[in-house]
């Protein structure tokens, strides 16, 4: 079946039994433990991404698990909110690739991408208080599939970044032969220090894609006086 919008998704999605458990799982969760993001985040993504505006999906691992951090867009704080670690080296890996001579930004509030049709998901978009990955579970991998089905079926040209070993175990469900993928270490420095993410010109890579199938480039920093191609 062809889906149009997020919202025919999530309607077919209340039929699944997985979506209902994933559903009652959260509830239990929300109501005993402290849970990031809040609950009327958890979906923001797709809220803030609609599916006929979608460019980039960029695909992490799971929220930041600190109090106030995760919004419900992969790597993106509220603007009042330190600039965590991980999105400190995405900056970065954006000023390399753009040789730009400024300092990295202290805004982490990453919603000016998704209103550029960038989608940002973790591959498990909800986690218990300092517990990073502590809702790893298989209910998070079958709806990420139903998700990637729905984008692998876009007939129009979409770049993946696949940020990490959790995102990249998805590629296996991306073929659609009109769509760009490109797989990097995670942001975050015990694996970002390890090699595979600086200069990985994943950014640049985006954007010449963009660019060759006559699509606007995303303007990756928050500043309207740099554009980045």
């Amino acid at each position: 079946m062809q889906i149009n919008s997020w919202e025919e998704l999530f309607l077919e999605l209340k039929k699944k039994e997985f979506f209902k458990d994933l559903t009652s799982f959260l509830d239990e969760e929300y109501k005993t433990k402290t849970i990031y993001p809040p609950r009327e985040l958890v979906f923001n993504a797709f809220k803030l991404t609609p599916l006929d505006e979608v460019k980039v999906v960029i695909f992490g691992q799971d929220p930041y698990p600190n109090p106030n951090e995760a919004m419900g867009l992969a790597f993106s704080v509220n603007k009042n909110i330190k600039v965590p670690p991980s999105l400190i080296n995405i900056y970065k890996e954006i000023i390399i690739e753009y040789k730009l001579n400024i300092p990295v930004p202290k805004c982490g509030d990453l919603t000016y991408l998704a209103k550029q049709g960038v989608l940002l998901l973790n591959a498990y978009l909800t986690c218990e208080a300092h517990k990073p990955l502590s809702h790893a579970n298989d209910l998070y991998r079958k709806f990420f599939i139903d998700v990637l089905y729905v984008l692998n079926r876009v007939h129009r040209p979409i770049v993946f970044l696949l940020w990490g070993t959790n995102a990249k175990k998805y590629h296996k469900y991306l073929n659609n032969p009109m769509h760009l993928v490109i797989e990097t270490n995670h942001p975050s420095p015990l694996s970002a220090n390890r090699g595979g993410w600086f200069n990985s010109n994943c950014f640049k890579k985006t954007n010449e894609f963009l660019i060759k199938n006559n699509l606007a480039p995303i303007k990756w920093l928050n500043r309207d006086y740099i554009t980045l191609k």
